[in-house]
């Protein structure tokens, strides 16, 4: 009984024991309520009232028009009047509901077991059917068979008498029916590729492009596909196809159809269809795959056999060819063994015989006239013999002419002789094969090897030639290598007398060489004029002395620099010849002063140097430096006169603080130059004090070349005035250095060290221009003196740029006036004379300084264009002593001037006693502390 059956025979009671003229009985069936005969009388609103009394409590539910009895935990009974009212129940039909109840349970609960069965069955069947398919794609079958196999695994899910597998390339768009089976379709559409535009809108053609299933009679597919379909084959009355999809795309299709009405396919036989399609789909790639790698397995063992027989063909040739390398390496090795000549041929011989047939073999060489062929090796027969003949028009000579290898039988030495290329009676009894190779070394053929056979099935063939060719190469090198060694050992004995000869030639070079060496090692360390150490040769041995003393952590040696006091003279007045006479003088008593490991050395010039290794302290050296004066200064006559020499010199101790030579050499020089200041002819010892000083006047010359950069030299201008009146004239002016630390400095605080440096006579144009500005922009006709060094005035162009200079600051010439001393006159007057001149002849005077303190203070105003002379200070100050020789000297003067129309200033009047005394011998201008200080122009 069905749970429908339960549902009639419930409303059937219903009909009898109530007033009701419909019944319905629902029951649960999971979360869905199911309905028995009448469900389409009910609405959703009465399903929803239904669902809702099964949830309550109660049994009973009565409402307009229906009645609702609970029959089970899971079924109600609804029941209707006809007239819209509640049914009315009989007694006892509440009671019976539980009874129809328990009934329904047990149906539905048999209805239950019976669908599991048949789920169970069908799941057995599709998991046989899934086993079945992967056993095929690992079977023996082929394609075909495993095709029909898998048909009639198909045909036990269900219906499937006519069943097609479509495979579909989408790159290709082409489609290909690998199995097909059908009772009506005759048509073979199976083993080629199909374009997909040939069965356009075919059904199985949507189903590969749509990529879903198609199902359904042939009208009701027409209308899923909206007339898009295109006929073929025989028209079916129930289709199924479905694709098989990979990556999004239909790489398939199996399709089942019927013929017949009462055969019609479910859902359930679409989705078995889809889910065993892509199982048959894998099996087939497998055995698709397993075929091809079968294939290729055979074609793979097949090459691999092939390959095989490759290598083993090339191990038996690897195997005579290295049996053929160890032969041919036998051979070359007996080339280069030192053994005799016999025994060589013998061993070649017997080594050719493991290669080719050589019974019969000889080697014939040239004599050194070419006109004999000596055969030194010959077997022939069994018999071993040496021959020559004459050079003849036989086989070996046809060879050796040639020069290539013959390889011939009977018919080709026949043949040969017939050309007239050999004389076949000289040729003894005829092999049946001949093979002979040239020796040759070089370009020059030697002789040639042979072998022959007389039997027949020893015949020899290119191989053999060419293996004979590589012999006779080897037999060549041999046979030159031991001419060669001959001609060696003679070469040899003529070396040895020749290298015995030359190695005495190259000793007596060497000595020679050695003392050239000597001699030019001691030219670089020596003066050439002396022959003492050079300057290079006294650094070395300072460089010694000062690794030792920081190793030892103090110092025991002295160095002396000497230096002769007024060469100069010497080699002006008597000559450079005599100089040099003067010099080595010097350098002998120096060398009688030091005794080893003592060194005397000429530095440059008339610079020389002492070095005493072990002085021991300055207390020594000093006393060393005094011996070394006392027998310096030793009359000495050179080039008929008698001098006396006159030797400075600076000491400097060797110590740690020192880091070079150059240092030590530079204090030494430092010593020797305050010597020198301090009157020559003496020694002085450096020390800390005079390091200090010279590194003054060396930061002094640093700021005296940033001074001049910075235009820090300014004149102060000392006023000359009229001594009668007091009136200003003029004015002198005088050098400043406006130092930025220091403030005002005079000369005397730096002059020296600027003459020293050569600095002193840009500082002097730097006061020119400055002062020549100055009195430019100071109205009337006063004059400017300017003081003029001897240095300006051996520039012969002194006055072109005096006179470039007056035109940039804008001074009228005839303003300015130049004082010279008399010194400045000494070095050459004529040039001198000539400057002036051409500076007057400009407007520009002259004023003669300091006059009366010179040698010839006379001879100069005469002859010399000036202006002015000026009175030395020192004879101004006499007048204040009443000295009686001051008044003559100083009234000649002014008589002398006033003779010549140069006027006269007299300098450092600083007394009104002085100012007087010059007033009354009728001295017209005067200059001094009593008519004012030096001071800077007024602003």
């Amino acid at each position: 009984m069905s749970p429908r059956s339960v549902a009639r025979l419930a409303e059937s009671l219903s009909r009898v024991w109530t007033d009701a003229d419909q019944a319905v009985l629902l029951w649960r069936d999971g979360e869905r309520l199911v309905c028995g005969t009448d469900a389409d009388m009910l609405d959703v609103a009465q399903l929803g009232d239904a669902a809702e009394f099964l949830i309550g409590p109660r049994l009973v539910q009565a409402a307009s028009g229906h009645l609702m009895l609970r029959v089970a935990s899971s079924a109600v009974l609804l029941l209707y009047a006809p007239d819209g009212r509640a049914p009315r129940v009989a007694d006892g039909f509440v009671d019976f509901l539980p009874l129809i109840g328990a009934h329904l349970q047990r149906v539905l609960k048999l209805a239950s077991l019976q669908s599991a069965h048949q789920q169970l069955q069908r799941s057995e069947v599709l998991q046989r059917a899934l086993f079945a398919i992967s056993d095929l794609s690992g079977s023996t079958l082929d394609m075909a068979e495993m095709l029909e196999r898998i048909h009639g695994i198909v045909r036990t899910l269900m219906y499937a008498e006519n069943f097609y597998i479509v495979r579909h390339d989408p790159d290709r768009q082409t489609m290909r029916f690998i199995y097909f089976s059908d009772l009506l379709d005759t048509e073979n559409l199976l083993g080629a590729d199909i374009p997909m535009s040939v069965r356009a809108d075919t059904l199985t053609w949507h189903v590969l492009v749509d990529g879903k299933a198609l199902m359904g009679g042939m009208e009701q597919i027409r209308t899923q596909l909206q007339g898009q379909l295109s006929e073929a084959g025989p028209e079916c009355h129930d289709w199924l196809g479905v694709p098989v999809l990979r990556d999004g795309k239909a790489r398939g299709a199996l399709v089942v159809q019927s013929y017949e009405e009462g055969i019609r396919y479910t859902d359930d036989d679409r989705a078995l269809l889809e889910f065993v399609g892509t199982h048959i789909f894998t099996a087939l790639e497998r055995k698709e795959s397993k075929d091809e790698l079968e294939a290729q397995v055979r074609l793979r063992t097949l090459e691999l056999a092939e390959a095989n027989r490759g290598l083993q063909q090339e191990v038996f040739e690897r195997e005579r060819a290295e049996r053929l390398q160890a032969s041919l390496f036998h051979i070359a090795q007996l080339a280069t063994v030192d053994i005799d000549e016999a025994e060589f041929y013998k061993r070649m011989h017997l080594a050719v015989g493991e290669l080719i047939n050589a019974e019969n073999f000889f080697i014939g060489l040239l004599s050194e006239d070419r006109q004999i062929l000596n055969f030194p090796y010959y077997v022939d027969g069994g018999l071993q013999r040496q021959v020559s003949r004459d050079i003849g028009r036989g086989l070996s000579e046809y060879v050796m002419r040639t020069g290539r290898a013959l390889l011939g039988c009977r018919a080709d030495i026949d043949r040969l002789g017939l050309l007239g290329e050999v004389d076949l009676s000289r040729i003894g009894r005829p092999s049946l094969c001949w093979l002979g190779v040239p020796l040759r070394v070089g370009e020059d053929i030697i002789g040639l090897v042979v072998v022959q056979s007389y039997a027949e099935e020893f015949a020899y063939g290119p191989a053999d030639r060419d293996l004979l060719g590589f012999v006779a190469l080897q037999i060549a090198a041999s046979i030159h290598r031991r001419r060669a060694a001959v001609a060696l050992q003679s070469a040899n004995v003529d070396l040895e007398h020749r290298v015995h000869e030359r190695t005495r030639e190259l000793r007596e070079q060497i000595a020679k060489r050695e003392a050239m060496q000597k001699q030019l090692e001691h030219q670089v360390m020596h003066d050439a004029l002396t022959g003492l150490p050079n300057r290079r040769l006294l650094r070395d041995r300072l460089e010694i002395a000062l690794q030792r003393a920081r190793r030892e952590r103090h110092g025991s040696g002295a160095l002396l620099y000497l230096d002769v006091d007024r060469f100069k003279v010497i080699n002006d007045s008597l000559g450079h010849l005599a100089g040099d006479c003067f010099l080595k003088e010097i350098a002998n008593r120096l060398r009688d002063c030091v005794r080893l490991p003592d060194m005397a050395a000429r530095i440059s010039g008339d610079e020389f140097a002492l070095f005493l290794d072990e002085a021991g302290s300055v207390e020594g050296a000093a006393a060393f430096a005094a011996r070394a004066l006392d027998s310096l200064n030793r009359v000495m006559h050179v080039a008929g006169r008698e001098l006396e020499p006159s030797i400075s010199i600076g000491i400097a101790m060797v110590n740690v603080s020192y880091q070079t030579p150059d240092d030590l050499l530079r204090a030494a020089d430092m010593a020797l130059y305050r010597a020198k200041e301090m009157g020559r002819n003496r020694y002085v010892v450096f020390d800390d004090r005079l390091s200090s000083t010279m590194l003054d006047v060396l930061a002094l010359e640093a700021e005296l070349r940033r001074g001049l950069q910075r235009h820090e030299f300014i004149p102060y201008f000392q006023s000359v005035r009229q001594i009668e009146t007091g009136e200003v004239v003029g004015h002198e002016a005088l050098l400043r250095w406006n130092h930025p630390t220091r403030g005002i400095l005079e000369p005397a605080q730096f002059v020296k060290v600027a003459q020293d440096c050569g600095l002193i006579e840009a500082i002097d144009w730097q006061l020119f221009e400055s002062a020549c500005r100055t009195m430019a922009n100071v109205a009337g006709e006063t004059f400017v003196t300017i003081n003029v060094s001897a240095l300006h005035l051996r520039q012969e162009d002194f006055d072109e740029h005096l006179l470039e200079m007056l035109a940039r600051s804008g001074l009228t010439p005839s303003r300015l006036i130049i004082e010279v001393t008399e010194g400045s006159l000494l070095d050459d007057p004529t040039a001198v004379h000539a400057i002036l001149e051409r500076l007057r002849v400009s407007g520009i005077g002259a004023a003669l300084d300091d006059f009366g303190t010179g040698y010839s203070s006379l001879s100069y105003l005469h002859s010399l264009p000036l202006r002015m002379v000026k009175i030395d200070r020192s004879f101004v100050s006499s007048l204040d002593e009443n000295l009686i020789a001051a008044r003559p000297v100083v009234g000649a003067i002014l008589a002398l001037a006033k003779a010549l129309g140069i006027e006269v200033i007299a300098e450092g009047i600083e007394t009104q006693q002085q100012c007087v005394a010059l007033r009354a011998m009728g001295c017209g201008l005067g200059q001094g502390y009593l008519f004012g200080l030096p001071a800077p122009a007024a602003s």
